[in-house]
């Protein structure tokens, strides 16, 4: 299955808004330099701007950074070993746009070990908070798993909470 292709093209959109929203926020200057270093495709310059506020666990930074600079295959910095982590620390703690591609890497069984219920954890948490295309994506991995599982995943979305810090 090609999830993440299906998630990156879906998140096109998300990330133009992000790149806006981020350029909007005054105590952003890390983001709005990563953001015309990734527009320029300068990736180095945008690794460097958004390691210091991933390190501060700024969920914009870690989205940035986990998707198009190590999760983007195209990259000379391509890591899903450092792009995963990244993207689950976001979404763990709320951050919606990380979600869809952090279920496209438990999908894919990149960066993350293969697993299609915690695929679809995520996203039924990304469409009970409204991200677009969530439910298009939960009819796709319903394909892909038995129907207990599809009820493990429920249950474990349902349960989840955000941490805190």
């Amino acid at each position: 299955m090609r999830f993440v292709l299906c998630c990156r093209s879906a998140l096109a959109v998300i990330g133009a808004i992000l790149a806006l929203a981020a350029l909007a926020q005054p105590a952003s200057a890390g983001i709005e330099e990563a953001v015309k270093a990734m527009q320029a495709g300068d990736l180095p310059t945008a690794e460097k701007e958004l390691q210091t506020l991933a390190k501060e666990r700024d969920p914009r930074a870690q989205f940035l950074l986990g998707l198009y600079v190590y999760g983007t295959p195209e990259s000379k910095m391509f890591d899903l070993g450092k792009a995963a982590p990244l993207l689950l620390d976001a979404a763990e703690r709320g951050y919606t746009p990380a979600m869809l591609p952090l279920a496209g890497a438990y999908a894919d069984g990149k960066g993350v070990p293969k697993s299609f219920v915690e695929s679809y954890k995520w996203v039924a948490i990304a469409e009970r908070w409204n991200v677009p295309n969530a439910g298009a994506l939960l009819e796709q991995l319903a394909r892909e798993l038995k129907p207990d599982e599809i009820e493990q995943a429920k249950a474990a979305a349902i349960a989840f909470t955000f941490k805190t810090k």
